[in-house]
């Protein structure tokens, strides 16, 4: 009987082992990983989106953020944002891969094809809740703080990764925030993107329905504060945005903005979570000359 015998057990039990584990995990690399799964476009990191992929891990970023686009449709149109699903060519500068499983907040893999400006990061990173009032995402106003750049040069040449003697010197002056920036901008975007086409959608008045101004004021203000505040400020003063107080705009015009949006100046557009009406009653807000 083979539990009477513990050493033959062990090997079999051995053998029974690295049977399973050359057919899981070390057969497959002989079919993976080949020319066919490279992506040409994809890029190493330079030395400064290195040192913001290193503070990445420092931070703990990776524990409540995965950075991998499943194939689920659900996925794809929530964190796709055109670049499709992920593919395993994307990943062959990870050291190690930040794939993750939780999500905690947003999955990342493809936040560098969203139009978030740098003045958007960095808001964003200092106080989360000034941009995502729902977030709990604790603050990371700490890395206003000058980057340590001592082993920079000697992490590239480890990686293998090709750099200049401008990029190192693209390093002097710069904070951890910025090498943070630098790292989540680059995400996703060494890929093609496929840019969605503009759904067909419902014509809308020409004209703001809302001539009563006073009618609509307060649910406008309601709209405005979830929606705009965060980046055109509580009182359209304007902060990341420009100011919109009694806009010099017309209707359309503001109108047309607010649903398409203007992703040079990383504003999402608001047609589809808003709608008509909301929109039209915070194109009248916007046009009011009043605190």
């Amino acid at each position: 009987m083979l539990e009477k015998n513990p050493v033959i057990f062990i090997i079999l039990a051995f053998v029974v082992i690295m049977i399973g584990t050359t057919i899981t995990m070390i057969a497959p690399f002989k079919w993976i990983n080949s020319d066919s799964d490279k992506i040409a476009e994809v890029k190493p990191y330079t030395p400064l989106q290195q040192e913001g992929r290193d503070l990445y891990m420092r931070e703990g970023c990776n524990n409540c953020h995965s950075q991998t686009v499943r194939t689920l449709a659900a996925d794809v149109e929530r964190y796709g944002n055109g670049g499709g699903f992920s593919k395993s060519g994307e990943f062959v500068y990870d050291r190690p891969h930040l794939w993750g499983s939780r999500r905690m907040g947003p999955d990342l893999a493809r936040i560098g094809l969203k139009p978030l400006t740098p003045a958007w990061h960095k808001k964003h990173l200092e106080n989360p809740q000034s941009v995502v009032p729902a977030s709990n995402m604790p603050s990371y106003a700490f890395l206003n703080k000058p980057l340590d750049t001592t082993y920079s040069e000697r992490k590239m040449k480890l990686l293998n990764f090709p750099y200049t003697k401008a990029d190192l010197d693209d390093l002097k002056g710069k904070s951890e925030m910025d090498a943070m920036i630098a790292y989540m901008r680059k995400l996703g975007t060494d890929i093609s993107v496929k840019k969605a086409e503009a759904a067909t959608q419902t014509p809308v008045a020409s004209t703001n329905p809302f001539t009563d101004l006073k009618a609509v004021e307060e649910e406008a203000k309601t709209i405005y504060k979830q929606a705009c505040a965060s980046c055109h400020g509580e009182k359209r003063e304007g902060t990341l945005g420009s100011a919109l107080k009694g806009s010099a705009k017309s209707d359309a015009e503001l109108y047309k903005i607010i649903s398409k949006g203007i992703e040079a100046n990383g504003m999402p557009p608001f047609g589809n979570s808003l709608g008509e009406q909301k929109i039209w009653k915070l194109v009248t807000y916007i046009k009011l000359d009043t605190k």
